[in-house]
């Protein structure tokens, strides 16, 4: 009889001790209540020993559905099978309930020994009793209880991957020396996964993660499960060749799995893991057309054969084919087995030490960032395109902007046609970088000029704003604006740059960057546009009267009626030069107190920092720092700031257009316009939220300009009294 409960102990029922479930199969789920019971029909055993017996005989229940468990986790004739339908196969397979199993055998092989031992004990008595198995086995009454629950939480759940990491690292705090041990070691042979993993990730670039358990996933694993809810990034991924293959794995193909994370990583840690993985790629994969010079080629190391050996046998997803050769030379071989090294010391610990892996992840983090660095900052010149998107992004090369928009100034008075606007521009563009750009200007040829086509209809000019229909003040200043606030931009002003970027500068102009130097640069052309008008409008005024004059000086009549002309004129004069002094020292402003300071800030950081992280922190503070100070973020500055433009513009071509003066009273209105923008632009401006803020450090400096001879104060103050007359121009009503 106690052979038969030493075989109900390591699973084995029998006569005496049954199970309640007659056909068991390997595929049965995990029983939630025991069902090893003593025989009802035995009757010669005392009620005191009978509840004993089914008390130890619990534990034989526990080591049979555990030692199933690992039977199943461990069973790897699915890799046989690894060509079949994956949605065939009857159940997920994972790495890491693997190594969960292979724990578990470690404790029932424990087990088995002390039931052995209890055997053998139980021979050399003369007078057997239950007492020496209990004794024996009392240990175990507080493992396999709470591993039995766990594989039971395991299986309901689904629990898997990073899931069951943090399951086992919350076991492992209890108040059980001898629980919390044989927790430990679980958690252990999970980590043993993790960090095989990590190593592949970190050290070679590949993810090793057929089965989605690691905390790293491919997006498009991520687009599959959602229906594909973003079909863009698919098309993108298609249009991007094979040699552009590392760029898409930069900004589209790898992402933190948050649901596989385990609670004890931080994701300041888990980001660090993902850039570091996504460097290497890049580092051991350059594009073929960059040329990285003569480098000596290291044999492969014999853990790195023994991954792509396992891939090639048993049909894992594939990675691309790591180019040693090449990349070696970006990142040498001896960094790459220090962080190997740092992640075998990791995996040797027994115990697992959250500061230890947050260094040793900070370390390998640095490493993979100063070599990138090194191959975008050194051997792309960084700097130099940086210059470039300076220079015609934000219109440092002025006399070819001007150039630009003097050779293309009859053209942008004609509505721009859909289908063949890029090209008309394409002409003075050309002509304007034969004038001004030198060949020893190597970042031009890869400047292009862009002309998106139009979502919606525009006005492509201002010149075709609807007449006022009235000449009461009131019901002609809101026609005016009513039209204003019609007209959501002049046709020309979509004009836009393109930029090639070569391999690896993708990794630093994003698409996300490129659209801030665009938008700025729609921006600042706008500006140059409109202070280029009223410079024209001018300079051809005043050569008209000067040709009137000496035309007519011998004639008195005529020379009296050019003279008057003039005079009418002159109250426009003066709207003119407010309209100029506004526009020249807003162009001052942003050219030399924003972008010449925040470009000498950016020089000053590039020159200091080694990191590839920090340097695209920087270059974002500087993006962020153009876009702020020059209002482009604030919808009431910017709005107000369009509107003026368009007011002068208008302004000028109302001026030039004009026959006899037949429309002095839109010219009036427009003056009140730009009285009323330019005075609120100076009340927002100059408000404490604003100029009393770091956020626009030199916004004092341009006050100060505008309001050198207290005007605009002066003015701006009339604006918050409502009641204050506005200025009128009667001599323009007059014949």
């Amino acid at each position: 009889m106690l052979h038969e409960l030493l075989l109900a102990l390591l699973g084995y029922t029998g006569d005496l001790i049954v199970d309640r479930r007659d056909h068991l199969t390997a595929e049965a789920p995990i029983s939630d209540e025991c069902t090893f019971k003593l025989a009802p029909d035995i009757s010669f055993i005392d009620p005191s020993d009978r509840e004993l017996i089914e008390r130890i005989i619990v534990l034989g229940f526990y080591y049979r559905e555990m030692e199933r468990f690992s039977a199943k986790c461990r069973n790897l004739s699915w890799i046989r099978s690894a060509n079949t339908n994956p949605l065939e196969r009857k159940e997920k397979e994972s790495v890491y309930r693997r190594a969960l199993a292979n724990g578990i055998v470690e404790v029932l092989s424990v087990y088995r020994s002390a039931v052995l031992h209890i055997e053998q004990k139980l021979l050399s008595e003369t007078m057997p009793i239950l007492a020496t198995v209990t004794q024996g086995l009392n240990k175990f009454f507080c493992l396999l209880a709470p591993l039995y629950e766990l594989i039971l939480e395991i299986e309901r759940d689904d629990i898997r991957g990073g899931q069951l990491l943090n399951l086992l690292h919350k076991r492992c705090h209890c108040g059980v020396p001898e629980l919390q041990t044989c927790m430990q070691r679980l958690l252990w042979h999970g980590h043993q996964v993790m960090y095989n993993q990590l190593a592949s990730w970190m050290v070679y670039g590949i993810l090793q993660d057929q089965h989605g358990e690691f905390f790293i996933r491919r997006q498009e694993d991520r687009d599959v499960g959602s229906n594909s809810s973003h079909p863009d990034i698919s098309e993108k991924l298609a249009r991007m060749s094979t040699d552009d293959a590392s760029l898409s794995d930069w900004h589209l193909g790898f992402h933190i799995s948050l649901d596989m994370l385990p609670e004890y990583i931080p994701m300041r840690v888990a980001e660090s893991i993902l850039f570091a993985g996504k460097a290497v790629r890049v580092l051991r994969n350059p594009s073929p057309s960059f040329q990285s010079g003569d480098a000596v080629h290291p044999q492969m190391p014999k853990s790195f054969q023994k991954i792509h050996g396992l891939a090639g046998r048993f049909h894992f997803h594939r990675e691309p084919a790591i180019n040693m050769g090449i990349g070696d030379d970006l990142l040498p071989q001896s960094e790459a087995d220090k962080i190997e090294a740092m992640l075998l010391n990791l995996k040797e610990s027994s115990e697992f030490h959250k500061r230890s892996f947050e260094c040793a992840v900070d370390s390998v983090q640095t490493i993979a960032a100063s070599h990138l660095w090194q191959l975008v900052v050194v051997r792309a010149d960084l700097n130099g395109h940086l210059k470039a998107l300076k220079d015609y992004f934000l219109l440092a090369k002025g006399d070819f902007f001007q150039c630009f928009l003097e050779e293309s100034r009859q053209l942008m008075r004609l509505p721009p046609r859909q289908s063949t606007a890029e090209a008309d521009l394409t002409v003075p563009f050309q002509l304007a970088a034969l004038k001004t750009i030198g060949e020893e200007d190597k970042y031009f040829s890869k400047v292009s000029l862009r002309m998106p086509s139009f979502g919606i209809t525009v006005k492509p000019s201002l010149i075709d704003l609807p007449k006022p229909t009235s000449s009461v003040d009131g019901g002609t200043g809101a026609s005016l604006s009513n039209a204003l606030s019609e007209v959501s931009v002049d046709g020309w002003d979509g004009i836009a740059l393109g930029y090639s970027v070569d391999w690896p500068l993708h990794l630093f102009f994003t698409q996300e960057v490129m659209s801030k130097y665009i938008r700025i640069f729609q921006y600042l052309l706008r500006l140059k546009r409109t202070q280029m008008e009223l410079e024209k409008l001018w300079a051809s005024v005043m050569h008209q009267y000067h040709s009137d004059f000496a035309k007519h000086r011998n004639d008195q009549e005529k020379s009296s009626e050019t003279q008057q002309k003039q005079q009418r004129f002159r109250p426009m004069w003066r709207v003119r030069e407010h309209m100029a002094f506004l526009i020249r020292n807003l162009q001052f402003y942003i050219q030399v107190d924003v972008i010449e300071s925040q470009w000498n800030i950016l020089q000053s950081h590039i020159q200091e920092s080694h990191d590839f992280t920090e340097l695209v922190g920087f270059h974002q503070e500087y993006l962020s720092a153009l876009i702020s100070q020059t209002f482009l973020d604030i919808g009431s500055v910017s709005r107000i700031l369009d509107s003026i433009m368009k007011l002068c513009l208008q302004f000028c071509w109302n001026i030039e257009n004009q026959d006899n003066c037949s429309n002095t009273s839109e010219l009036e209105h427009i003056a009140e316009e730009f009285n009323k923008k330019s005075n609120s632009l100076y009340t927002i401006l100059r408000s404490s939220r604003l100029a009393g803020s770091q956020r626009a450090p030199f916004l004092r400096r341009f006050l100060l300009r505008l309001n050198l001879n207290s005007f605009f104060e002066s003015t701006a103050r009339g604006v918050l009294n409502v009641v204050r007359p506005r200025p009128t121009l009667p001599a323009l009503n007059q014949q």
